[in-house]
């Protein structure tokens, strides 16, 4: 019965969803008498190795912030203590194709404070291969914020705002603009934009007996961005420089009570973030050869300090500088191979510094460098793609603290990759996927001071003594037409690096620490539903012609992690989320997003009491003035169900915690017109890796 079932789906996919193959809309344009095509995207595409989200044309996504655009996503789970996992793996997060290497909370509020009408997709890549480094862990997000460059002068002005109302109204609105030109020499970009949020969080620390922490905090930030994008031709070769530049200035009043104190707390945190881009791509006469030189540096800049409102004594006075250098080149072309191959080799060296101080004492150096080498082979034999590559990296990492110095760690390791893909039919395939990675402890664990919180009975620190992970990590998987797959996958983990909380003589912390070995496993499911099905029944269904982004239908995405650990009693978990388009007359398009997940079992050494981002969300949308504007409305967790609570397990403390989620609001964008009618879009000028195509071999 499950295999008839499962073949009914697999035969529902294939006949609704390939009905419209063609992404394309021919206009006819009168004054030239010619065909101009215009290529549709796709709200999600499922590619051989990543799941590209639509944000762009998606308003139930760029409404509000990165952040809750990104909790919407199917598989993409959320939290105080998991961070960012999509389908069980951990994701190093990238943008514009470069690391961010920022980390936990400071990630957190950076992806909160920018504006999600800013990006324009979000690739979400599951198997890595040679050419990413090792260091990328199980999986990496990439967020897009690239546009297209036109041969004219274009501008587009987005705007939000939104607001929520517990025991006061708080406010949240933000403003950008993006503008952009090209002609015969270069092309340029410019994207300015800033955002004001105030929030609120409740939280609480207690045991069975006491209650060790409650805070109420009440947060104000205020963030600005600047991104600019350069374009060179020089002959068949190109020139990209970028350079970013955000910086945040953040305050919140946390008034605290526990067993044995009272406290009233102001805090201020200010950051600065600086990155610069150089990318020469040395092009030839044969297209498929390509030799790409790239350089980066960003630098991270943080100052936390924590004051008494009650007697005006300062509890923490933290902050650090980070610099982070890569250069890279990567060289591909074609060989007459088996039906088609692709031939991948590249160099890569980086290093990263990282100094922290506390009262203006430094007590932590610590500096690390990597020097890799890859190369990469993707072929195609009849209904068969293969991959086979591999990746050598070194690295060096010392330092010292006010202590001493640190245990020196040097390694040299081979970190393979292997895919096999069997294409069934055309975008039908089966694919089976092993790499081996590693993942260097960021510098937000290594930090020994508390750049969060702090008060008598609970405290945040790092841990600059510990050491990398080693991942195993096995993945199947069958996708058909992009909406309809289903996936299992193993993390095999040595040494992983946790989060836990542990009791103290006060009452708690929260540390970074090692454990030996951790084993996720994963199950993924994701299937469409055209409502139509229920109305008309199956044989009037596949009569349709129709592009499946501008129908009504249900999405159904169910996820089950299980983490095995040492020692403790595991159990699994299953997380769901449901997506529901519906297109309303005049065009409204009404979107409800709604996730949540089971109880009782464990994520690492937390035991979960309330669901993962319980909430139910809905989005009008709807185009105007020749559909240059769009303006969104949205009610985000409708019914306030969105809380978190665990049990640090090994103890009897428990962590509950609840934000002030449940918001009103609206988002628009507008593209200011232009005069001229044969403007045509060039190609995507900001420094963006190559995409894949579903095959595994690249155009």
């Amino acid at each position: 019965m499950q295999k008839i079932y499962f073949i009914f789906f697999l035969f529902l996919s294939f006949n609704v969803f390939s009905q419209n193959e063609k992404q394309t809309d021919t206009l006819q344009a009168k004054e030239l008498n010619e065909l101009i095509i215009v290529k549709k995207k796709k709200a999600v595409e499922q590619k051989a190795d990543r799941t590209i989200f639509d944000f762009s044309q998606q308003a139930h996504l760029n409404s509000g912030s990165v952040m809750e655009g990104l909790k919407k996503l199917p598989g993409l789970i959320v939290s105080d203590v998991a961070g960012m996992m999509y389908q069980g793996k951990q994701l190093e997060v990238f943008m514009d194709s470069r690391p961010l290497n920022i980390y936990s909370n400071e990630l957190t509020s950076y992806l909160e404070s920018l504006p999600a009408n800013s990006i324009e997709k979000v690739e979400i890549i599951t198997q890595p291969g040679a050419e990413f480094p090792a260091t990328s862990g199980g999986a990496i997000i990439n967020i897009i914020t690239a546009k297209n460059a036109k041969n004219y002068l274009s501008a587009t002005y987005s705007n939000g705002y939104s607001f929520t109302k517990y025991d006061d109204a708080r406010h949240r609105f933000n403003n950008s603009l993006l503008v952009s030109a090209k002609n015969s020499l270069f092309g340029w970009q410019i994207q300015v934009g800033q955002s004001y949020n105030e929030g609120y969080q409740r939280s609480n620390f207690f045991s069975p007996t006491q209650i060790i922490s409650q805070n109420l905090s009440d947060r104000t930030n205020r963030f600005y961005f600047v991104k600019t994008g350069l374009k060179f031709d020089l002959g068949k070769d190109r020139l990209l420089v970028n350079y970013d530049f955000n910086t945040s200035n953040n305050r919140s009043t946390i008034d605290a009570n526990g067993f044995g104190f009272v406290s009233s707390d102001l805090s201020k945190n200010k950051r600065k973030r600086n990155d610069i881009a150089l990318n020469y791509q040395k092009r030839f006469d044969d297209y498929d050869k390509k030799l790409d030189f790239r350089f980066n540096y960003n630098n991270n800049q943080n100052n936390f300090d924590l004051n008494s409102l009650i007697n005006g004594s300062t509890g923490l006075q933290n902050n650090y500088n980070q610099n982070f250098y890569q250069f890279k080149t990567d060289y591909s072309q074609e060989l007459k191979v088996l039906d088609e191959t692709k031939f991948s080799i590249g160099v890569l060296a980086d290093k990263l510094d990282f100094v922290t101080e506390s009262f203006d004492i430094k007590n932590l150096d610590y500096w690390r460098t990597t020097y890799a080498a890859y190369t990469e082979f993707q072929s195609t034999y009849k209904n068969f793609d293969f991959i086979l590559g591999g990746r050598l990296e070194s690295y060096k990492i010392e330092g010292e603290t006010n202590m001493g110095l640190l245990m020196p760690f040097n390694l040299t390791q081979f970190f393979p990759n292997a895919t096999i893909q069997y294409n069934i039919m055309p975008q039908v395939f089966f694919n089976a996927n092993y790499n081996k990675k590693i993942n260097l402890p960021n510098t937000s664990a290594l930090n020994p001071n508390n750049t969060n919180y702090q008060n008598p009975n609970v405290s945040f620190f790092g841990n600059p003594n510990l050491d990398p992970t080693i991942f195993d990590n096995y993945e199947i998987r069958v996708s058909a037409f992009e909406y309809f797959y289903i996936g299992y996958s193993i993390s095999d983990a040595s040494n992983q690096v946790v989060n836990r909380i542990i009791e103290t003589p006060n009452g708690a912390a929260s540390v970074s620490v090692n454990t030996p070995k951790l084993k996720i496993h994963n199950f993924n499911f994701g299937l469409p539903l055209p409502y139509m099905l229920f109305s008309k029944g199956l044989k009037e269904t596949l009569k349709f012609d129709f592009n499946p982004d501008e129908i009504n239908f249900l999405y159904i995405y169910v996820g089950h992690q299980k983490h095995f650990l040492d020692n403790i009693d595991y159990k699994g978990f299953w997380n769901f989320n449901l997506m529901s388009q519906i297109q309303l007359p005049s065009k409204i398009k009404f979107t409800l997003n709604y996730n949540t997940s089971t109880t009782g079992g464990n994520y690492q050494y937390y035991a979960i009491q309330e669901p993962f981002s319980q909430q139910l969300d809905a989005t009008f949308a709807k185009k105007f003035l020749s559909d240059n504007l769009s303006v969104s409305l949205y009610i985000n967790d409708i019914l306030n169900t969105n809380k978190q609570g665990f049990g640090a397990i090994g103890t009897d403390l428990f962590y509950t915690s609840k934000y002030d989620t449940r918001r009103i609001g609206f988002s628009l964008n507008y593209k200011i017109p232009t005069k001229n009618k044969l403007a045509k879009e060039e190609r995507k000028f900001l420094n963006e890796e190559k995409q894949e195509d579903t095959k595994l071999i690249g155009n």
